[in-house]
């Protein structure tokens, strides 16, 4: 990159979405997360950047410029990755409005809150990532009708999957910005390209890949009998959708979409993937760590933009922005 554009996260978690735009020459000038296993995580990846451990709905831009600096229009990219509870279908207590998803869920509202903070920053290009279940009834329409009222009259809704831009796992997200992203595709791996070259669990490299919990008892002697691509548990999402869990993985195909609240079987050893196999199969480098409890550091991973596919569009934004 000729220039190092700069960019402001905002729910930047465990840095996923960051690490992807580091990686494409940009300069992550400041990251928003107070939850405290995510601050220490980014923290720790970019000692560099500025970390706002606060509460969103209590920062302005004049916190910006009394943390990081700098002012209104200084920034050439905002990204945002606000919490995705109360649109996905993966929620079986989602409301069951859709616009009370956006307007009424006290986390729907931080959406809200990205866009104010984007009108606010005034970046010359934002990207707010999340499901697809923003696209559901007048959802959309309405996420439009506030960045117009911030700024922004120019809003695509880009479906993306993360397979496509050399992620070895399967993810559709819906990337909100006031420019078109097409970035150019790259299939990525199979699971066991991903995997293959790690030590055992419990080896001294690469962190993260400590022995996971064993699954509940009840389950364990399943395991071994399992399929590839069968999973050993389903539970109840949005108007009585199933989604499977445990997925003892194919080790030729890429993996599903890796979740929080989901863990998956090793495909040749009867036991559940660790933090760092799962970090694997996100696309993240083993020296992007992970702090926290277990249970956080999975929630880290899994709710992370995939860094190939943040990488994949921080370059065809600063190429973009370089014909500005």
């Amino acid at each position: 990159m000729k220039r190092g554009f700069t960019v402001v996260d905002l729910f930047s978690g465990g840095g996923g979405y960051s690490r992807g735009f580091e990686d494409a020459g940009f300069k992550v000038l400041t990251g928003v997360d107070n939850f405290p296993p995510a601050a220490k995580t980014f923290k720790v990846n970019f000692p560099h950047t500025c970390l706002i451990a606060e509460d969103i709905k209590e920062v302005t831009y004049k916190t910006f410029k009394s943390f990081s600096g700098f002012s209104p229009g200084d920034i050439d990219v905002v990204i945002a990755s606000p919490p995705c509870e109360p649109f996905t279908s993966a929620n079986p207590y989602r409301l069951r409005d859709p616009l009370d998803r956006l307007y009424s869920d006290p986390i729907g509202v931080l959406f809200l809150h990205a866009i104010r903070l984007i009108g606010e920053l005034k970046p010359k290009v934002f990207v707010i990532e999340n499901v697809p279940g923003i696209l559901e009834g007048p959802i959309a329409r309405h996420i439009k009708l506030e960045l117009s009222r911030a700024g922004y009259d120019s809003v695509y809704f880009n479906v993306l999957k993360a397979e496509e831009h050399g992620t070895p796992s399967e993810r559709v997200r819906v990337f909100v910005s006031n420019i078109e992203l097409k970035p150019p595709k790259t299939p990525g791996p199979t699971v066991w390209e991903a995997l293959r070259d790690l030590p055992p669990p419990g080896s001294h490299y690469p962190a993260n890949h400590d022995y996971p919990q064993e699954p509940p008892r009840r389950h364990r002697s399943r395991i071994a009998l399992m399929k590839w691509g069968e999973a050993l548990i389903s539970f109840k999402g949005a108007n009585g959708s199933s989604h499977p869990n445990y997925i003892k993985l194919n080790p030729h195909k890429r993996a599903p979409t890796v979740m929080g609240s989901s863990r998956l079987i090793h495909p040749y050893e009867p036991r559940l993937l660790t933090v760092r196999e799962q970090a694997r199969l996100m696309g993240f480098p083993d020296y992007h760590i992970f702090l926290g409890s277990r249970e956080a550091q999975y929630d880290m991973v899994g709710e992370a933009v995939p860094p190939p596919l943040a990488r994949a569009i921080a370059a065809f934004i600063a190429e973009a922005m370089r014909e500005l």
